[in-house]
């Protein structure tokens, strides 16, 4: 049986979308994202994940000016 490589993931088992944002609370990804994961290249994956941070910070602030 061959073995089949893992996909990095940012996923973080807390799976819940704002509605507002458009970003999943606990990884920051879009729906879009989520859904086409698996078909990105290393390289489309590497680049999303290193706005993660960024995004998940930003709706952390609107939501705390909100």
């Amino acid at each position: 049986m061959a073995k089949t490589a893992s996909i990095r993931t940012p996923c973080i088992r807390v799976c819940a979308v704002d509605g507002a944002k458009g970003l999943c609370i606990g990884c920051g990804r879009t729906l879009k994202e989520i859904a086409q994961w698996t078909a990105f290249s290393d390289a489309e994956r590497d680049a999303i994940c290193e706005t993660l941070a960024v995004r998940l910070a930003n709706a952390a602030a609107s939501q705390a000016r909100a």
